[in-house]
């Protein structure tokens, strides 16, 4: 029974925020005909207002994000065309990550350079982890494909550490700066403040449930390398 407990408040622990996120998310995306504008239109409005003149707002199907790379801010149809609770306050996070760019926020940009670093080692991992049961299957090289695979776990390990690294700078996109804007600029009312703080943590918190995920993933892998 102690084990079966322990399985429960692990998995809740690794499971539990990205679960949260998911329904604090879903439960504020009904249409609000009350709210000034959709998610789109604010961040437009945003935009212009300090005069960020060189971002740029575009639709994706790949998730709400910020690129620092083209500047650009980029909203799924649901945050970029609708009046809710959670497209404004979604595009709002958003907009916190472009304008932290544009004051040269220090982290923003530690950030960035890990990610891409991150990336191009998860490229190569992404194709040296195919090459883990041929190597496995050829006599005398067993040890090579075991160190192919730490090499495919260092990569999974790094993931999740910049998704920890990401937290000051998505805490800051979302109460250092999407927090004040909403709430100094009476873009949503006093008695919805409650739940648009919860947006701005859900929105803060992605990363983590994708770095937790991660650390499921990883432990997965790790038991395989044990065997």
């Amino acid at each position: 029974m102690p084990i079966i407990l322990l399985i429960i408040v692990v998995l809740a622990l690794l499971l539990g925020p990205g679960l949260w996120v998911k329904r604090v998310l879903a439960s504020n995306s009904r249409v609000r005909d009350d709210l000034s504008g959709t998610g789109g239109e604010l961040a437009t409005h945003l935009i212009k207002r300090f005069e960020l003149h060189d971002v740029t707002l575009e639709l994706t199907e790949l998730g709400d994000h910020y690129d620092p790379d083209s500047k650009t801010i980029r909203l799924t149809e649901a945050v970029m065309q609708q009046k809710s609770l959670t497209a404004v306050a979604t595009a709002a996070h958003e907009f916190g990550h472009a304008l932290q760019h544009a004051k040269s926020y220090r982290a923003l940009a530690t950030r960035t350079v890990l990610a891409k670093q991150a990336i191009k080692v998860q490229r190569l991992a992404s194709m040296a982890v195919f090459l883990i049961p041929l190597l496995a299957m050829v006599p005398g090289l067993a040890v090579v494909a075991r160190l192919v695979l730490v090499f495919f776990l260092g990569s999974m390990f790094l993931s999740t550490i910049i998704h920890f690294v990401t937290l000051p700078v998505e805490f800051d996109a979302s109460f250092g700066r999407a927090l004040p804007i909403l709430s100094d600029g009476n873009y949503v009312s006093e008695r919805d403040m409650k739940n648009v703080r919860k947006i701005l943590l859900a929105c803060a918190l992605t990363y983590v449930a994708k770095a937790l995920f991660g650390v499921l993933n990883f432990s997965r892998w790790f038991q395989l390398l044990r065997r």
